[in-house]
């Protein structure tokens, strides 16, 4: 290690080393040097690691944390449209396609405008790292300018972010859609343009909006530049029952294939939704390593399902969790923690021995399981040593709190009560790549 300086935090630290396991390490400690995670360990090694650090004459600043305190990995968005913000709360009383129509698309035609694009992107940049969200995976919009105004909003606030230029050549709204050539000679563009500005946090991800808004040709040449740019890409699938018979109907194929079709389901593809998939699919989904964005708040504000998450993972599919604002009204991973669990126990009221999940488990998707979705899990995700440093500090007694906290809690029980009743006032640090950013 060479002479630099060390940031040691110390306190009750949280994580998931692994898939579904949780790991509590009492007045334990993590050292973070510049980005990086340097060497994490409990109070019977910390003097060890205090005097090799010190003896390297590295400049030593250490963060306490109190007893109502814990360290936590960042939160991972796996889904959001960062342009639908100003929506979010609204159309409700309709379905997902309705919904598109009536109000997404209109909404989203509107961001010629790069004044209110920038409005609108700092907006919910600054609002979801309030709330605990390090990385973030956004849907953008047809537009390539304004685009590019979301990505310098993630620079500009330092949040880590795969930002994606949509494509659709198929719309209702006829000033809100592209041609072919267009959209593929843009996507270029974007491409070139995010990475010109060269920030190791922010990447472009490949984003054909879903599979009735493309044909399968077009999607092909979308999958031919992902894969030629080592590119991540996003999309949706099987949200809602009309959308799935719809691409049945027009594909001839079930919507996994269609995607597989046209070379889009990769080991760094995240699928959005997932609410009804057949056992052939999630085996064909597992077996390309893509993943499952979980967006439980919007699968029921619009009325699509209930996804079984934990037929998901027993498939062997990566699994993460999704916001989707605006289908989902908040921009709170917090939030889509509780609804995830919600969903998972009114899907045990119809199921037999069904085990819903529990808080530890949504922490994981939250975290860890975010990650592995979005391919980031070599940088992000849990603190294991050489991983970048995103992290939050969570107090749950904290002024003019969502709930009071009159007891004292054990590290564990202050993590289920932020899972249950927490929110951006309980996020009182967040840290990316070492940097505090809140």
């Amino acid at each position: 290690m060479t002479k630099s300086e060390v940031k040691i935090i110390i306190g009750n630290i949280i994580h998931c080393p692994q898939k579904l396991k949780i790991e509590l390490l009492e007045n334990g400690f993590v050292v973070v040097q510049g980005k990086q995670i340097t060497a994490i360990g409990d109070s019977a090694t910390f003097q060890h690691q205090l005097t090799l650090l010190q003896a390297q004459g590295n400049q030593i600043e250490t963060i306490h944390l109190k007893q109502s305190q814990i360290l936590i990995p960042g939160f991972v968005d796996t889904h959001i449209h960062a342009p639908q913000y100003p929506n979010a709360g609204l159309g409700y009383d309709k379905t997902l396609l309705d919904w598109l129509n009536c109000y997404t698309f209109n909404l989203e035609r509107r961001y010629r405008d790069l004044n209110l694009a920038e409005n609108v992107f700092d907006a919910v940049v600054k609002k979801t790292i309030n709330h605990g969200t390090t990385t973030a995976c956004y849907f953008a919009c047809l537009f390539t300018e304004a685009s590019i105004v979301l990505v310098d909003s993630v620079i500009k606030y330092g949040q880590r972010a795969l930002v994606g230029k949509v494509n659709m050549t198929k719309s209702s709204c006829r000033d809100y859609v592209e041609t072919e050539e267009e959209s593929l000679e843009n996507t270029i563009k974007f491409i070139d343009n995010v990475v010109s500005r060269n920030n190791p946090l922010v990447q472009p991800i490949i984003t054909p909006r879903f599979a009735l808004s493309a044909d399968i040709e077009h999607m092909t040449e979308l999958g031919y530049i992902a894969k030629n740019n080592n590119l991540s890409i996003q999309t949706h699938i099987s949200e809602n029952l009309d959308e799935v018979r719809l691409v049945k109907e027009e594909f001839g194929l079930s919507y996994a294939n269609v995607y597989d079709k046209s070379n889009l389901l990769t080991d760094k593809t995240v699928l959005a939704h997932g609410i009804y998939l057949s056992d052939e699919e999630l085996r064909l989904i597992a077996a390309k390593g893509s993943s499952i964005s979980h967006c439980p708040e919007s699968n029921t504000c619009l009325k699509s399902g209930l996804c079984d998450v934990k037929r998901l993972l027993e498939f062997g599919v990566k699994v993460g969790l999704g916001t989707d604002v605006s289908g989902g009204p908040s921009p709170s991973i917090c939030k889509a923690m509780r609804s995830a669990l919600d969903t998972s126990v009114c899907l045990s009221f119809s199921k037999e021995n069904y085990e819903p999940l529990i808080y530890t488990d949504v922490f994981y998707l939250a975290t860890l399981g975010g990650a592995e979705a979005l391919n980031l899990d070599d940088k992000v995700g849990n603190f294991t040593v050489g991983k970048e440093f995103d992290a939050l500090i969570v107090d749950m007694n904290v002024e003019n709190p969502q709930i009071d906290c009159f007891l004292e809690c054990t590290p564990m029980e202050i993590l289920q009560k932020f899972v249950y009743c927490g929110d951006d006032r309980n996020v009182v640090s967040v840290f990316v790549a070492g940097k505090n950013v809140k």
